[in-house]
């Protein structure tokens, strides 16, 4: 079953998201949406690594909201709700030095007030960088009038 509100979104909808923000700073791009989950890439760079060479743990954590945190926008109805991220959790299992590390989102729990998401961050041997689990508040937008 699609999780998402948008039955017709695709990975190409997604690319004007996060431009001029940190998403794009770090260079994550979306590389897939499947019916309940959603999968983007990162580059393990001068950007992303911290002073051992290896990458930061805060930017697997970037990483992990960034995907999470539009997963929530795309299950909402954008014209009545907005969603933020109220709680992650990180354990990073491996370092990663170099090309790409990928993030791969799946829902938990889909409620009407909080969305739970599960997010495993892999290296392109499929190794696990990093396991994450995002906590995103779904709010009302307020009538103006």
């Amino acid at each position: 079953m699609m999780t998402w509100f948008n039955k017709n979104v695709s990975v190409e909808d997604l690319k004007p998201i996060g431009k001029g923000t940190m998403t794009e700073y770090l260079g994550i791009e979306w590389v897939e949406l499947g019916d309940n989950f959603l999968k983007a890439k990162m580059p393990v760079d001068h950007r992303t690594i911290q002073p051992y060479g290896l990458l930061h743990g805060g930017a697997s954590c970037v990483l992990a909201e960034t995907i999470g945190s539009v997963a929530s926008h795309l299950v909402i109805d954008p014209s009545e709700f907005y969603c933020v991220g109220i709680e992650i959790n990180a354990n990073h299992i491996r370092s990663a030095k170099e090309g790409f590390v990928y993030g791969t989102c799946s829902p938990l729990h889909i409620g009407s007030s909080t969305h739970v998401w599960d997010i495993r961050i892999i290296d392109k041997q499929e190794k696990l960088i990093c396991i994450s689990r995002l906590t995103v508040a779904i709010m009302k937008k307020k009538i103006s009038g």
